[in-house]
């Protein structure tokens, strides 16, 4: 018989020590690694725009890969989500389930006219699986991205997540071409090369590092893909509910995609779920039979009370608005803190609504950066796509206080920052 430590401790009796020396056993010792240039800080709770460490220290949150727009904790995902666990957490599957034809209608209300049918997954990558094999279920086995792209990291994801560095290990993958984003004409010769395709973009890159496309670019790339019987398939996984100041990158050229992933900000920040909102001719096949393409744990009752009730305070507490000004506020601040270092160690700031990227000269700059920030108790994120690239995905509920907490931290890390460069320029 195995032996087994039982009772297992409750994690506010271990520290961060034995935290570390769990994580190299039996998680990941790079992951490990990587705790100990921050101070292997242990982060134990949180709640509106704040998390807290083991040692109470408090950190306002302008990270979290996109998805706490709600910010932490919110109180009617929170409510919504308890309310459901007490109730009927998991369901059966053989029966009809009432909370997922809630979310369902919840999110066809809020999506692009035309997108009507919803299909619930778990994570975003899985909801980009979902909008291959739906390609697929129609005859169309080209997939073409743009360079820069990211849309999981599951097989089929990967294979249009452009990046050697994470597909390199796991070739051969699903075969796709890849074109520059925001050059239409590069698409079009593509789309020209071969048999109909499936056309998988972002309208903002965020893992790309911020990367806004040109004006008109995504209404020639609808076209394009109808001109040439392509799936047009619009990844809003980061961008969508209001991320942007919009309820979606597509409302920024009123586009209408064959197939619109979305996830991040659909939990609300509490439980994991994503989706796949299609029209009803891209989602024929699952239509016709629902076996098709299925998880046991996709639309379980109590991810479908957080998604109803993250898209219900969306709308009621208007945080798209919100996210649309508190951006435009955060630019101008960014720019007062660091135009010191433009040129310099700062070679540009860019974003639209809560989807900002500050791209450093190198990525060793951008990792001081984000360490400085963090001594300053700002928590932000690197881009997996640009490690030069600085990314803050705040929530729509920040404050005054945290605005200008998020001024003073950029301006005491600009300072050091300027400290380093002006060393290293005394050094050579």
């Amino acid at each position: 018989m195995r032996e087994l430590t039982l009772p297992v401790p409750h994690a506010s009796e271990l520290s961060a020590a034995e935290v570390l020396g769990i994580y190299r056993r039996h998680l990941s010792k790079g992951r490990a690694r990587l705790a100990s240039l921050t101070g292997a800080a242990m982060e134990v709770a949180s709640e509106g725009s704040r998390v807290w460490d083991a040692d109470a220290n408090e950190y306002l949150d302008c990270g979290g890969y996109g998805v706490f727009l709600l910010g932490h904790r919110h109180p009617r995902v929170v409510k919504a989500v308890i309310e459901q666990i007490q109730r009927h957490p998991m369901a059966t599957r053989l029966l009809l389930e009432p909370t997922a034809a809630i979310a369902a209608a919840a999110l066809a209300a809020v999506a692009p006219p035309g997108l009507e049918k919803v299909h619930f997954v778990n994570s975003g990558a899985e909801a980009t699986e979902t909008a291959i094999k739906l390609a697929r279920a129609h005859g169309k086995h080209r997939l073409i991205s743009a360079i820069g792209g990211y849309h999981g990291k599951t097989t089929g994801a990967l294979a249009v997540t452009a990046k050697p560095l994470y597909q390199d290990p796991f070739r051969p993958l699903l075969p796709a071409e890849h074109v520059p984003y925001g050059d239409a004409d590069a698409l079009k010769q593509t789309l020209a090369g071969g048999d109909p395709a499936c056309v998988i973009l972002e309208p903002m890159q965020g893992e790309g590092g911020a990367v806004l496309p040109p004006p008109g670019y995504l209404t020639q790339v609808q076209q394009l893909c109808a001109e040439h019987d392509a799936m047009f398939v619009l990844d809003e996984i980061q961008t969508g509910l209001g991320r942007l100041g919009t309820w979606w990158g597509a409302d920024a050229e009123g586009l209408r995609p064959d197939v619109m992933l979305v996830g991040k900000n659909l939990s609300g920040g509490v439980i994991p779920v994503a989706a796949a909102i299609a029209t009803p001719q891209a989602y024929a096949p699952f239509d016709k039979d629902p076996y098709l393409h299925t998880s046991t744990f996709a639309a379980s009752p109590v991810a479908m009370a957080a998604a109803a009730a993250a898209v219900t305070a969306i709308h009621d507490e208007n945080l798209v608005e919100r996210a649309r000004t508190l951006g435009e506020e955060l630019m101008t601040r960014l720019h007062d803190a660091l135009t010191p270092l433009l040129g310099n160690a700062v070679a540009d700031i860019r974003g639209r609504g809560l989807l900002i990227g500050i791209e450093m000269r190198d990525e060793g700059a951008a990792g001081e950066l984000v360490l400085n920030l963090l001594e300053a108790g700002l928590l932000v994120n690197h881009s997996l796509n640009a490690h030069r690239v600085v990314r803050l995905t705040p929530p729509a509920v920040l404050t005054p206080a945290d605005l200008d907490w998020i001024s003073r931290a950029f301006t005491s890390a600009a300072t050091a920052l300027a400290h380093t460069t002006t060393s290293t320029k005394e050094t050579r």
